[in-house]
């Protein structure tokens, strides 16, 4: 009986009484559920292309245009350049620009004014004036007309536009080389009369201070009609045109353009930088200044435009043609490339 009571008693200690032992706590109650916050209507009324996205919490519109890609070759997976039309592949490099390649005609100059020859020499008989004179080499018979503040017009004809002060003055000659030229006594240039802008520029619509024009003819001359013009059945001719330029208180002569009329077609001189090794015979053939620069093996033939470089054999110029547009001298675009045969012609 003792056990039993004492096995109650220590059950009540343990699950009921309020005495020493542990007090239990009621749950806290649930939080207030708060009211969904009114909306208002607002007063501002916004396009829908400019709608504030601020008040929408939590939404964001979908792109109106496609997101731009990503520049080549940063693409996304891959790391390469992408081909758009053909995917996820690299695409081939962008070729070179077609260069066009020609073959230069030969043109037969019957006169040729040697331009580095060209100055003018103090009139002995007439103080303060000056006369004209250079080097030529004629295959045929001709003219040599001298001509102040010309201009050219069709069909290759110098104009005077001051003929009254300065008048054409025309000289006939016999075919040779290296013939000497110097302008008649008391036909050369005051140049105390002229403004010096008009004389050491081009002046407006292309006329130049002097121009000489040498016509070429099949027929012989009369040394009795030396002062008449020349007749215009003459088909070719070369026109030299220059400008005065001043050094050292004294003046000179700058050729700045020469042209060719041959056969009612006008052609205009171009200096080529190289030319000069290429034609000269007695050049050792082992001397690099001959050599194309690209296979440094054949000789130089090919010319590039407009830069007017010679610098290649034709057949590295037909191969590089397709692979870049620079020239490998100066690395200036390239127009045309114009294979040029300075050797001895073939013999038939």
């Amino acid at each position: 009986m003792g056990n039993i009571g004492s096995s109650g008693s220590n059950s009540r200690r343990r699950h009921g009484g309020t005495g020493s032992g542990r007090r239990i706590h009621p749950p806290p109650p649930p939080p207030p559920v708060m009211p969904p916050p009114e909306v208002t209507a607002n007063r501002f009324v916004y396009p829908p292309a400019a709608t504030p996205y601020h008040n929408y919490p939590g939404y964001y519109p979908p792109p109106t245009t496609m997101p731009a890609p990503l520049p080549a070759p940063y693409d996304h997976h891959h790391r390469q350049t992408v081909d758009p039309m053909w995917g996820r592949y690299p695409a081939a490099a962008a070729p070179a620009p077609y260069v066009e390649h020609q073959k230069a005609v030969t043109i037969k100059n019957d006169v040729n004014i040697k331009k580095e020859t060209l100055r003018i020499e103090p009139d002995d008989e007439n103080p303060g004036r000056f006369l004209v004179s250079f080097t030529f080499d004629a295959t045929v018979s001709g003219s040599i007309t001298i001509l102040f503040f010309a201009k050219e017009g069709e069909g290759c004809t110098l104009t005077p536009m001051k003929e009254n002060i300065l008048p054409p003055v025309t000289i006939n000659f016999q075919q040779g080389l290296g013939q000497k030229f110097k302008q008649p006594a008391g036909t050369g240039i005051d140049f105390s009369i002229f403004e010096e802008s008009e004389l050491l520029n081009v002046g407006d619509m292309d006329v130049y201070p002097v121009a000489i024009k040498a016509d070429a003819s099949s027929g012989d001359h009369d040394e009795s009609k030396s002062d008449e013009t020349p007749s215009s059945g003459n088909t070719n001719s070369q026109i030299t045109q220059a400008v005065f330029e001043k050094e050292k208180g004294e003046f000179q002569v700058k050729v700045v353009k020469q042209i060719l009329w041959v056969n009612e077609m006008r052609y205009e001189l171009q200096e080529i930088y190289g030319i000069g090794n290429s034609v000269e015979s007695d050049v050792d053939g082992n001397d690099p200044g001959k050599e194309c620069v690209i296979c440094l093996s054949e000789p130089r033939d090919t010319t590039v435009l407009p830069c007017r470089h010679m610098c290649m054999c034709s057949g590295c110029a037909k191969v590089l043609r397709f692979q870049t547009n620079r020239c490998p001298i100066c690395r200036q675009p390239v127009e045309r490339l114009l294979e040029i045969k300075v050797g001895p012609e073939p013999e038939e």
